[in-house]
């Protein structure tokens, strides 16, 4: 039996979610959704990054991702909303708690998206396009938000049909039709080609999906390694993955924390600070997961956002504060080039479960510093995260650091 799998994708979601809260409290407000607005972090901390759109705002030219401020330039009516992530959570839920309705086994891709397995479902809801249609009214008349809903035979297939057209839109992406629905797209529209990739594939005279797909396989895989078969794989719409039933423990792959700096940091101690904030709340989630890591990484963005990072494989697992700190402050000496910090993420990867470790005769001895750890983990597990913390974030550049958000005093950074 051929495979029927949905991708669906709440339009706009913050916007929309932010909306439908406003209208639900007063009919009479106004729809975001039907001006230029954009939800954004604050511009005075340089979190100022939009985060979610309105159809109106993106005919200004506004993208995801740009600074507040650079939008406002280009429309300076814009209406700028603060985030509300339990807001989003709630809606969230909300979606995927409707949607199991049609299935049980729903993959949540991220808080506004999921896959759905089709399969089998017909002689419950029907042929695929109308089962998609009665998923979406259920949607708009229940929770008063859209999605677009892609249908195909893998999940790769179903993302790209539903990225074909917004908003509100239904549509098929089925191997039969790779050619003329998916081969036209840019290259950049591939899912997984980010800017540098298609910069690299653009350079080699490859401009659409299309070419992609008719480029040779050994040619990519010299190009890019591994991930050149990848590229050929998803440009020939190839892809095999199974939708994980609702209830799977999905195992993260890595873990990490990064935070947008209220000013420069332009010194080594100033960095450290911020890293060793930053280790304390990713070994924090690590230890709540009952997982080590054997891969750290540390990303810099510079204050002319320039990207950066720097990665380590590790001989010691570990899922402790000082140990994680150690690697982040090794790696931030090795890659730092001097210029002014406007943002510092620490990343834990390669995980493996904490209990199957294996101790190194060779590793540092971290036993002293995972019961600090462990007694830490439990005073904030009672009475909260703010009740205790490292003396050292103490200082004046760190207000606050319990194992979840980072707040930082712009005053102390000269």
């Amino acid at each position: 039996m051929e495979r029927t799998l949905f991708h669906i994708d709440v339009n706009n979601a913050f916007l929309s979610w932010e909306a439908v809260k406003r209208l639900k409290e007063n009919p009479d407000a106004l729809d975001l959704r039907t001006v230029p607005s954009v939800i954004a972090g604050s511009s005075q901390s340089r979190r100022g990054i939009v985060l979610a759109k309105s159809t109106p705002a993106k005919k200004f030219g506004i993208v995801t991702g740009e600074p507040v401020f650079s939008a406002q330039q280009k429309c300076p009516h814009l209406i700028c909303v603060s985030p509300d992530f339990e807001l989003y959570h709630r809606y969230s839920q909300q979606l995927f708690s409707l949607l199991s309705n049609y299935s049980d086994r729903i993959e949540v891709f991220s808080i506004d998206e999921c896959f759905l397995e089709y399969t089998g479902m017909e002689e419950i809801f029907g042929a695929p396009l109308d089962a998609a249609q009665r998923i979406r009214n259920h949607i708009k008349t229940e929770l008063k938000f859209t999605v677009n809903i892609g249908i195909s035979t893998n999940k790769l297939l179903a993302k790209m049909a539903g990225e074909l057209e917004k908003p509100d839109k239904i549509h098929t992406m089925y191997p039969h039709e790779i050619k003329d629905k998916l081969w036209p797209q840019p290259v950049e529209q591939l899912f997984m080609v980010g800017r540098r990739t298609a910069q690299r594939l653009k350079r080699m005279n490859i401009q659409t999906i299309g070419d992609l797909a008719h480029t040779s396989s050994a040619l990519l895989e010299k190009e890019f390694k591994s991930f050149g078969a990848l590229l050929y794989a998803y440009a020939n719409g190839i892809e095999s993955s199974m939708v994980s039933p609702a209830d799977a423990i999905n195992t993260p792959k890595s873990i990490g924390n990064s935070t947008t700096l209220p000013k420069d940091v332009t010194d080594a101690q100033g960095a450290f600070g911020v890293l060793l904030a930053l280790s304390d709340t990713v070994a924090s989630r690590l230890r709540k997961h009952g997982l080590c890591a054997e891969e750290i990484t540390i990303t810099i963005k510079s204050s002319d956002f320039q990207v950066y990072s720097h990665q380590c494989r590790i001989s010691d697992v570990v899922n402790c504060t000082n140990a994680i700190y150690k690697y982040a402050c090794k790696l931030f000496l090795q890659a730092w080039k001097g210029e002014p910090i406007r943002l510092l993420g620490v990343r834990a990867g390669r995980l493996c479960p904490e209990e199957g470790v294996q101790l190194s005769l060779f590793a540092q001895d971290w036993s002293k510093e995972k019961k600090a750890d462990k007694a830490m983990d439990a005073i904030r597990l009672k009475y909260g995260k703010q009740a205790v913390c490292r003396s050292s974030l103490l200082l004046p550049n760190l207000k606050n650091c319990s194992g979840g958000h980072l707040q930082i005093n712009p005053n102390s950074f000269r």
